[in-house]
């Protein structure tokens, strides 16, 4: 069953799973008020694959499994494989204005990276080796959506995880069996996790120390699995008119701590367990850096240039658009779109084929700039948006259903804006408020600026791995000698 449709998306979610929300249990995640927009809006990114007019860019006919699989599945051996993938994140993320950072094809396509690298887990054994590339081809035939866990709990941070006053928080394997590990403990921050359908658990960052092998594993499970637990945070959504949270009506994404209580993972689920050597070098050594920051740029593009065209219609709204002032502001937010949109295309022209299993790997020091750059100019652009509105962006009616109650001429005259009516403006700033004002809008803030990790730890790896330094080093020795 290749390609599924949203409706085969929310059936599969149906299925027991323990998901708790404010102390209660949720009965059914598809319909949970919470929950109900989100999984509708993943729905439609399902159902796209099945348009016609984005089919042959969302999925791809494949001579390996012998059928239609999802665009993020494919393993890119060509420069144009790898411009369709990004054109068809470009399509997922234009769907929900790049606000669902875990869209089904940022996981799928790590999955593919992760199997791409099937020597990197036979080091360990060949059964693992085989159960990293059998799953990957269960989930691409099934076209799954996946979350992952990679977060401890915050504990004491001068500790490791087996040194903590409680090392049972941490997750890790307590027992091993003939049927698979069993392991206990806690992970977050699990993005959808209460409607997704698997989980793929791995530990970051890769600084294991020696005593915290038993924490060292990485493995995928159902999320009905017996034993697994969701608690979600409040929620940022916004149920109910459209035009008045046009964003977080549709996009909030609940993030979830998923505790394993003494849960069972079968063998075929298990790719690594118990190495801490190996568990460091995977981040880097499967190469999944470079195919999952080809989505995840993509995704950023979109994002910036979704609130680049949120300021420039509020400068016309606000008539300061061709203000010097104003017009060196919008310039700025350009430079940050395109830097972000040349990265991209920079891996894609600079992409090398890996000749140990002949992928096309986009160029990763192009990728890394704009993960780099990523948390600086996402909230450097929201305060913009913070700048342009001012206070307009407070004073706004509850409802835009106000223009239909007996105040609708002062709401009309209080609100209008050069060359732009009361209702339409009042639509426009309250777009910009769910981007910068509400719960909904600090998320992403916050999510964009920690999602590559730290900026300083990531910063210095981009020097440490820096492929081009010597090229430049070169230069500038072959002039001193000039000298």
């Amino acid at each position: 069953m290749a390609v599924r449709t949203g409706q085969q998306f929310i059936a599969g979610l149906r299925d027991g799973r323990e998901v708790w929300y404010n102390g209660e249990r949720v009965n059914d995640v598809t319909c949970f008020p919470q929950f109900a927009a989100s999984v509708a809006s993943l729905a439609n990114l399902y159902d796209l694959q099945h348009d016609e007019r984005y089919r042959d860019t969302l999925t791809v006919e494949s001579a390996e499994f012998g059928e239609r699989i999802g665009r993020a599945f494919e393993m890119p051996r060509t420069r144009e494989q790898l411009q369709l993938k990004r054109e068809a994140y470009t399509i997922f993320a234009r769907s929900t204005c790049g606000m669902m950072g875990r869209s089904p094809d940022f996981l799928n396509v790590m999955l593919a990276a992760l199997a791409a690298k099937r020597s990197f887990f036979a080091e360990l054994s060949s059964e693992r080796a085989d159960a990293i590339v059998n799953y990957y081809q269960f989930v691409a035939r099934n076209d799954l959506f996946l979350t992952h866990a990679l977060l401890d709990p915050q504990l004491d941070k001068s500790k490791l995880r087996h040194e903590q006053s409680d090392p049972a928080i941490c997750l890790r394997v307590i027992d091993r069996t003939a049927e698979g590990l069993i392991v206990h403990g806690i992970k977050r921050i699990a993005t959808a996790a209460p409607y997704a359908d698997e989980i793929l658990v791995w530990p970051f960052p890769p600084t294991f120390q020696p005593g915290e092998e038993a924490h060292a594993n990485v493995f995928a499970i159902p999320m009905n699995t017996p034993g697994l637990k969701v608690f979600c945070r409040p929620s940022f959504a916004n149920p109910g008119a459209r035009h008045d949270h046009p964003l977080s009506s549709q996009f909030d994404e609940m993030d979830a701590t998923v505790v394993f209580d003494h849960v069972l993972v079968p063998w075929d689920r298990v790719f690594l367990h118990e190495n801490i050597g190996l568990l460091n070098r995977m981040y880097r050594e499967t190469r999944m850096r470079e195919l999952t920051a080809h989505q995840t740029n993509t995704r950023l593009e979109v994002k910036l240039g979704f609130v680049y065209a949120v300021l420039v219609r509020m400068a016309e709204a606000a008539g300061v658009v061709a203000r010097p002032e104003i017009m060196e502001l919008l310039g700025e937010a350009v430079a940050c779109v395109e830097v972000i949109r040349s990265t991209t295309r920079s891996a894609e022209e600079q992409a090398s084929v890996d000749m140990e299993n002949g992928l096309l790997y986009p160029d990763l020091f192009a990728l890394q700039a704009g993960r780099a750059l990523g948390p600086v100019f996402y909230p450097k652009l929201i305060g913009m948006l913070r700048r342009l509105g001012g206070g307009g962006l407070i004073q706004l009616p509850v409802s835009l259903s106000e223009f239909n109650a007996p105040i609708s001429a002062d709401l009309e005259r209080s609100l209008r804006g050069s060359g732009i009516g009361g209702r339409e403006k009042a639509q426009l700033f309250k777009l910009a408020w769910d981007l910068c004002g509400t719960e909904f809008g600090a998320r992403h803030e916050l999510y964009e600026m920690n999602y590559a990790g730290e900026r300083g730890a990531l910063l210095a790896g981009v020097q440490r791995e820096y492929g081009r330094k010597q090229y430049y080093l070169d230069h500038l020795d072959h002039f001193m000698e000039s000298l």
